[in-house]
């Protein structure tokens, strides 16, 4: 399937196949493209736990409002973010170049984030947020559908999958066997609405 057909294809699917099991092989398929997602210094923030585990995709259910997605999938992903990426051994985000270019983008990553709350967390959400678009786009390549999912407990997750105090879970993929299809889209704006040539006029 090329890239345009997975665009339009992609739903956010309800119903899988329960009974439907992906292979390591796949699964491990699957991660090896999304950590080709981009991410600003190449700081790789994103963390994925996945779940095949029946006992725990039903409590994580339980924890997502009782939605059979996360049960009936034959994975789920748990997007994290390390918040502190940045400043844990930061060259090795550079060990293809040079020495000197290597240490320049250390100082400016630690100067760019260095007690930066917010900007840390705006980061792992931009992070994560292209690293599921990647994992829902290559699912779909592969035949298979996919849920992204915010409608669940974070803290319980959190304290669920044992997350580091330093991390924070930014959102859940859901990977499977569809068993219904999506209900048609609800409607797309224009491009009109939307799009704006080089500024804001008259909004």
């Amino acid at each position: 399937m090329d890239t345009f057909e997975a665009i339009k294809t992609r739903r956010s699917v309800k119903n899988f196949d329960k009974n439907y099991k992906m292979t390591k092989e796949e699964i491990n398929q699957l991660l090896k493209l999304a950590i080709l997602s981009p991410t600003s210094y190449n700081i790789q923030n994103w963390r994925f736990v996945t779940v095949t585990d029946q006992t725990i995709k039903n409590k994580l259910s339980e924890l997502s409002h009782g939605q059979p997605q996360v049960s009936d999938a034959s994975l789920v992903i748990i997007l994290c973010a390390d918040l502190n990426s940045w400043n844990k051994e930061p060259e090795r985000y550079w060990t293809n170049i040079p020495e000197e270019p290597r240490n320049a983008l250390v100082i400016s990553l630690r100067n760019s984030y260095n007690g930066k709350l917010e900007q840390q967390r705006d980061e792992a959400m931009r992070s994560c947020g292209m690293a599921a678009q990647t994992i829902m786009l290559a699912a779909r390549s592969m035949g298979y559908d996919t849920c992204p999912m915010k409608g669940f407990d974070y803290d319980s997750v959190g304290k669920m999958i044992d997350l580091p105090d330093d991390h924070v879970i930014s959102m859940m993929v859901v990977v499977g066997k569809k068993l219904k299809d999506a209900s048609p889209r609800g409607g797309q704006l224009p491009l009109s609405d939307i799009v704006f040539e080089n500024r804001f006029k008259n909004v």
